[in-house]
């Protein structure tokens, strides 16, 4: 096969057998779980930066100064844009903002976020993945891989908050099969300009990185600390610690198959 045959592939491989395997769990989960599981999510999300996205960010960019300033300013333009979806469903004195215990969501908010960042980060993916297979085949099926199976476990944290912040089964199904299109978009965009795009992954890294940092510090682990009961707290600790040794564990048999 030819290099574009083996990089389409791959990513489509990556962008959905991943987002469909990770339905399998979350999507069997009932509703009532969901905010349990949440915490999984925030273990999830903050493996897959500090152990996974961060490490890789650093690595490609040219100081750790210039990616930290990346990573400040993806935060920030995350706050204003969760600002503006809050303003755009707040025009009245009874909502979220005054008082939340009239709603069990927050309107999309974190799912939204989450979305972009996670469009960035596959993106990077097909990127880095077709980068691979132009160097050879065999790279190229070792990197897609590992890539397919650090997806897994964050696609599971990416339908629980997105069902957590009040969307459909199926339109967080839709959601997530249009975020794992990217991973294509990137694969064949990467095969016909790879310096350019090259150039681009550090900057798409740390902008998915601010993003998913993010959603797990200013929306998910606040909702946390409104069960502080002993039992609840440490339930909580336990599944952020299941999701952070999931993307460890994956990261570490994708490193002994390499």
């Amino acid at each position: 096969m030819s290099s574009l045959a083996w990089i389409v592939g791959a990513t489509v491989l990556g962008g959905v057998l991943s987002v469909l395997v990770a339905a399998l769990f979350a999507l069997n989960a009932r509703l009532a779980q969901v905010p349990i599981l949440v915490s999984y999510a925030v273990g999830a999300l903050l493996g897959a930066v500090f152990l996974d996205i961060l490490p890789e960010a650093f690595k490609l960019s040219d100081t750790p100064e210039q990616m930290a300033a990346i990573v400040l300013a993806g935060i920030l333009v995350f706050f204003v844009l969760e600002k503006l979806v809050l303003w755009r469903h707040c025009h009245q004195e009874q909502c979220e903002a005054h008082d939340p215990s009239q709603v069990v969501h927050d309107h999309g908010r974190s799912g939204l976020m989450i979305m972009i960042g996670d469009t960035f980060h596959n993106f990077v993916d097909g990127v880095l993945i077709a980068a691979a297979f132009l160097a050879n085949v065999e790279l190229g099926v070792v990197t897609a891989a590992a890539i397919i199976a650090h997806e897994i476990p964050q696609e599971v944290g990416d339908f629980l908050i997105l069902l957590h912040s009040g969307y459909s089964k199926g339109r967080a199904l839709a959601l997530n099969m249009l975020s794992g299109a990217a991973m294509v978009v990137g694969g064949v965009l990467a095969y016909l300009t790879l310096q350019t795009m090259q150039q681009w992954v550090p900057p798409l890294l740390g902008l998915a990185a601010a993003s998913m940092l993010y959603v797990s510090v200013a929306d998910l682990i606040p909702g946390l600390h409104r069960r502080p009961e002993i039992q609840a707290t440490a339930q909580q600790v336990l599944l952020i610690a299941c999701g952070i040794a999931t993307i460890w564990l994956v990261g570490e048999l994708a490193h002994a198959g390499a």
